[in-house]
């Protein structure tokens, strides 16, 4: 017989107490733990991964903060 697992639901003023941020502070704040947990990546497979996702963050963060 399978398990049931209930979770807790969200509390409706959750999203209003959360701070709005832009793109490219979300895309900088994802770069920075990237390189957080890059060096607690054990596994080669999920390095290269590792290095893929922060390759495209890169790229992006750069086309955007670049003037055209």
């Amino acid at each position: 017989m399978g398990q049931v697992l209930q979770f807790r639901l969200p509390l409706a003023d959750a999203s209003e107490a959360l701070p709005d941020i832009d793109l490219i502070t979300a895309v900088d704040v994802a770069l920075r733990d990237l390189a957080d947990i890059a060096p607690h990546v054990a596994l080669a497979s999920a390095r290269a991964q590792l290095a893929a996702c922060r390759e495209m963050l890169q790229a992006c963060f750069d086309a955007a903060v670049e003037p055209r």
